[in-house]
């Protein structure tokens, strides 16, 4: 499924866009903060599009015209709350489109999507140090829920701020 807005394109990732991808996801500022490590080749890249980045609820960001991923945003039905319509929302964004609003315009437009599907609430969560993660959840209207440990594929244990929004706060503006 491909998702259009004002700015971007979400689209399905492809196998093809493993060199946008490593160029993207080897900086060393970007991963890390979401919990995984740089990227070390476009072998590596090719192998995280093969083994989590192609699915059915994850979506490269594109920034319009160009088709290249610059980003990944995906939804995905909460732990243990999958029965009652809850859903997470996850994604990163490349270091030069930071501070740029796009990720908070991703965030509302499959949240629109989800919403309008009968999810009850959508969940969004940021290592307590990560602020860019912060103003987007912000942005986007998410409160402030509770704070838990959570081990990121790195082995280390963060502290993580939990947020959700219920389908009646939701405004699709």
């Amino acid at each position: 499924m491909r998702i259009e807005t004002e700015r971007l394109v979400l689209r399905p990732w492809r196998e093809n866009d493993a060199a946008a991808l490593y160029r993207y996801a080897s900086d060393p500022e970007v991963g890390p903060s979401a919990g995984w490590a740089p990227h070390t080749s476009v072998e590596d890249s090719l192998n995280v599009l093969r083994t989590i980045l192609i699915n059915e609820r994850t979506w490269a960001i594109t920034v319009k015209p160009s088709d290249e991923g610059v980003g990944s945003i995906g939804v995905f039905p909460g732990r243990q709350e999958a029965q009652r319509g809850e859903y997470e929302i996850g994604y990163w964004i490349a270091k030069p489109f930071w501070g740029k609003g796009y990720v908070p315009e991703a965030v509302r437009a499959l949240m629109s999507l989800y919403f309008s599907f009968g999810a009850e609430r959508i969940w969004c969560a940021h290592a307590d140090f990560n602020d860019r993660s912060r103003r987007v959840i912000e942005k986007v209207g998410f409160h402030y829920r509770f704070t838990a440990p959570w081990e990121s594929s790195l082995g280390d244990v963060r502290n993580s701020l939990y947020y959700a929004l219920e389908a009646e706060e939701f405004g699709d503006d």
